[in-house]
């Protein structure tokens, strides 16, 4: 039996913010190109179209996620440095400094 809330289809509006620059990339391309583009992107990366779609609707607080590989992928399809069809930013520390922090506070402990 089938779960009917679970299979509820969601709407996304044209103005949620996505996960990923993917339709800003689309839109700087003449309409040629942008079609073009979207036919040629599932096989370039080795996905479906509708899984292609699925990616351009993800929005930035979704649980989903595009698997790395397919974004590097896209990110080089763009001409995008790494990291740049991400649309927010990934707080975090290196170990060199989580390090550094931890030795002055044993260093303020003695």
């Amino acid at each position: 039996m089938y779960n009917l809330k679970a299979m509820k289809k969601r709407t996304i509006n044209d103005g949620d913010l996505r996960k990923y620059k993917i339709n800003e990339c689309l839109l700087k391309l003449p309409i040629h190109e942008h079609r073009e583009a979207v036919r040629m992107i599932p096989k370039v990366i080795g996905i479906s179209l509708n899984t292609f779609h699925n990616y351009r609707n993800i929005l930035i607080n979704d649980k989903q996620d595009i698997p790395h590989e397919k974004v590097i992928m896209l990110e080089k399809f763009f001409d995008l440095r790494f990291g740049e069809l991400l649309n927010k930013r990934i707080k975090g520390i290196s170990f060199r400094e989580l390090a550094g922090r931890e030795q002055l506070l044993r260093q303020k402990e003695n």
